[in-house]
């Protein structure tokens, strides 16, 4: 049997009680279920964008959403970030010179950075969204994988009527469910289910009805301090081996969560060269330019993900790695 094509209720209650405890306050039949967070940017995209319009990003931003937004041939319009994340200021500047569509961003623990925006900032980008009347996509998977610091509230908390916010199960169940959650304004939410039905009908059942149970059941609550425990001496060895081993030049990213820390080099070092080298030696990352709508931009920086491999593996990957780096500078 067919099921909504905005998602299987129970998974939709048990979505809307998570996410009232990140502070967003909606109903069951304010939250869609999307295939992945993937889904939803694609989605979006099919309301909002024509060939031509304007999105405005992150610099650097997350690889998937460009690769899902490109095939609508959008203009993407940069805007700058630094180690507390998007800068007020530019996100202000690129609304008043250009017609957006909507400004996309992974405001905790981004990927490709691990950067968070402070909470100072979110309070000005809320002011400035509701000023410029601008919709804003808050793209959330990793919040809940803090390991220091004090939690963030979305920016969905403090300009709801302008924030379409999308977060996943991928990084605390299985990615291989396909589940994203959305919570948007009125009018794109139900956009977003047409489009939907024209699509794939609805996410697979089965997959919502194994997510609900999960979420309603109290596993997650269970597992999460888990996952935490499990990823914090990861964290903390790769920054660690990163202090030690990589050459003078070199800054990294020091998140307090997530999945990822940035490197950047001295300006004129090709990482994308460096790659195939380290490669030969079993050790890999991803260039940082492929993070960049314009790929002149990020040559010397690189993503590393600490959440896969032990932890005297990441030392021994970051001291090799560190090694191919001092020859090529």
């Amino acid at each position: 049997q067919y099921d909504l094509s905005e998602g299987f209720t129970p998974l939709r209650e048990a979505m809307a009680s998570y996410l009232g405890k990140r502070g967003i306050r909606v109903s069951a039949e304010q939250v869609l279920i999307q295939s992945g967070s993937q889904g939803a940017l694609d989605s979006l995209c099919k309301v909002l964008v024509s060939k031509g319009d304007k999105i405005a990003v992150e610099a650097p931003t997350y690889l998937g959403a460009i690769q899902a937004f490109k095939p609508y041939e959008p203009q993407f319009i940069r805007m700058e970030m630094d180690e507390d994340g998007l800068i007020p200021e530019s996100l202000e500047e690129t609304l008043k010179n250009h017609k957006i569509k909507f400004v996309y961003t992974v405001p905790t623990f981004q990927n490709p950075t691990g950067r968070s925006i402070s909470l100072e900032r979110r309070k000005k980008i809320a002011v400035i969204i509701k000023k410029y009347d601008a919709v804003l996509v808050e793209d959330d998977p990793y919040s809940d994988l803090r390991f220091e610091g004090t939690a963030l509230p979305p920016i969905k908390t403090m300009a709801p009527e302008n924030v379409v916010y999308i977060t996943t199960l991928s990084k605390v169940l299985a990615p291989g469910l396909r589940i994203g959650i959305v919570a948007a304004p009125e009018l794109i939410r139900n956009w977003l289910v047409i489009v939907k039905q024209g699509v794939d009908l609805h996410t697979s059942t089965f997959s919502q009805a194994i997510a609900a149970e999960y979420v309603s059941g109290g596993f997650l609550e269970q597992q999460l301090p888990k996952i935490i425990e499990l990823y914090r001496p990861k964290h903390g060895a790769m920054l660690k081996a990163l202090d030690r081993y990589f050459p003078d030049g070199f800054t990294f990213s020091k998140p307090e969560g997530g999945m990822f820390i940035w490197a950047e080099g001295p300006a004129g070092l090709d990482l994308v060269e460096a790659y195939w080298t380290a490669v030969a030696q079993n050790v890999a990352y991803v260039p940082g330019k492929y993070f960049f709508t314009d790929e002149s931009e990020g040559a010397s920086t690189m993503r590393l993900n600490f959440t896969m491999a032990e932890v005297p593996v990441i030392e021994a990957a970051i001291e090799k790695l560190g090694g191919v780096l001092q020859k090529l500078i």
